[in-house]
């Protein structure tokens, strides 16, 4: 167990430091990507959708509020358009993610887990938990490109990956961008309840899996 969270939180700490970076710096906070936003709506609605999804994709490289992200694309873009949109950098994100990390990873991994035998252990455990990670990494930022980064890194077969991404992202971004395109200004309670729901939902869903499937284990 100590060898996978050692990987992962060195990732996240990664992650966590763009993020850190960008909110001390300014350049990519809330109100800079609906500036963008914004000003793309005013030119071209495909512009506005390349630039969700090339700040989604980005998201793999430096920290940005998703959830936040996918309910102005449906704000701006409506539901089946800001879903889309999403979706496909969503996609973008994670298999560029598990592509890098499948090729590269591996030298990441023998640098930090010297011991072949803790190895073995931890990519044997993530293969046995790392779908539910997957599934489940919704329910916090960071943790998806944390994820898609994981699977590479111990060779999970792209076919297992890829539908799990796909059973977390479709109704994630769905639910998420149909919310934005029915709040307003006036009445942005669909966003909030939506983003409340969405994580109050994936944390129930991991307090549930501790609660019935690790903690019994490990009496």
């Amino acid at each position: 167990m100590k060898p996978l969270l050692k990987i992962m939180l060195i990732l996240f700490c990664f992650f966590a430091s763009t993020f850190f970076v960008l909110k001390v710096s300014g350049l990519l906070g809330i109100d800079e990507i609906k500036t963008w936003l914004n000003t793309a709506s005013q030119l071209n609605v495909y512009l506005v959708a390349f630039t969700v999804i090339g700040l989604l994709f980005l998201d793999l490289f430096i920290a940005i509020p998703t959830l936040t992200l996918i309910l102005l694309a449906g704000y701006f873009l409506g539901a089946i358009i800001g879903g889309i949109s999403a979706i496909v950098g969503l996609l973008l994100a994670g298999i560029t993610g598990y592509a890098i990390s499948y090729k590269y990873g591996n030298k990441l991994f023998d640098k930090l887990v010297t011991n072949p035998a803790e190895r073995a252990d931890a990519i044997a455990l993530f293969q046995k938990r790392g779908p539910v990670v997957i599934l489940l990494s919704r329910a916090t930022p960071i943790l998806p490109e944390i994820s898609a980064c994981m699977a590479g890194m111990i060779k999970m077969p792209f076919k297992h990956f890829i539908s799990y991404w796909l059973i977390s992202t479709l109704p994630y971004a769905l639910i998420a961008a149909y919310a934005g395109s029915i709040s307003t200004l006036e009445n942005p309670k669909p966003a909030i309840y939506t983003a409340i729901g969405l994580t109050g939902f994936f944390w129930s869903c991991w307090w549930v899996f501790n609660k019935k499937v690790v903690q019994p284990r490990q009496i």
